[in-house]
């Protein structure tokens, strides 16, 4: 890359990392070609895209956006690193991460940034395994519900008694 494309570049990735959502940082070595590729499909059919990009350009940019600290240290950029991000629902692509990680071995998450805050490995690790949005809405209210199917079968009962009792005195 020339000297112009690279500050081009670095300005660009300013404007992706303050208008996303999430981003995730993995270290995609051992992975080839072909299995990047399929990484990458699957992460596209969440809304999310990944890409390589240069640790020295990584750290400008993130400087620029005001990345966290934790994200631009040393330990963290070592190595190959590839950027995952979305602007929509910051979970899916952490699940497809996981579920590929799971199933390879790799990539291996270093850091994110999930809805701005911060999340070393372990808890990248953790959340790619809780279940999506959606699914833990459903929960949510499943579980808010649940009293309120269980008043109504109580009431039923009753009416259902009561209309037992009229039945049987009325064939009396």
């Amino acid at each position: 890359m020339r000297k112009q494309e690279k500050t081009f570049f670095v300005q660009n990735l300013t404007e992706e990392f303050k208008s996303v959502s999430s981003f995730i940082l993995v270290d995609y070595s051992g992975m080839g070609v072909k299995m990047q590729q399929d990484l990458r499909k699957q992460l596209k059919g969440v809304n999310a895209k990944m890409f390589v990009v240069k640790n020295t350009l990584f750290k400008l940019a993130g400087k620029a956006a005001k990345v966290s600290k934790d994200v631009l240290s040393d330990t963290v950029l070592a190595g190959p690193v590839a950027v995952v991000i979305t602007e929509h629902d910051p979970m899916a692509p952490l699940q497809v991460l996981g579920k590929f990680a799971k199933e390879f071995d790799i990539p291996q998450m270093k850091v994110g940034i999930i809805d701005g805050s911060f999340q070393d490995k372990d808890n990248l690790i953790t959340l790619s395994k809780l279940p999506g949005k959606d699914e833990l809405f459903a929960q949510a209210v499943g579980t808010i519900a649940q009293p309120m199917y269980g008043i109504v079968g109580v009431l039923n009962a009753n009416m259902q008694k009561l209309v037992y009792i009229l039945k049987e005195a009325s064939n009396n």
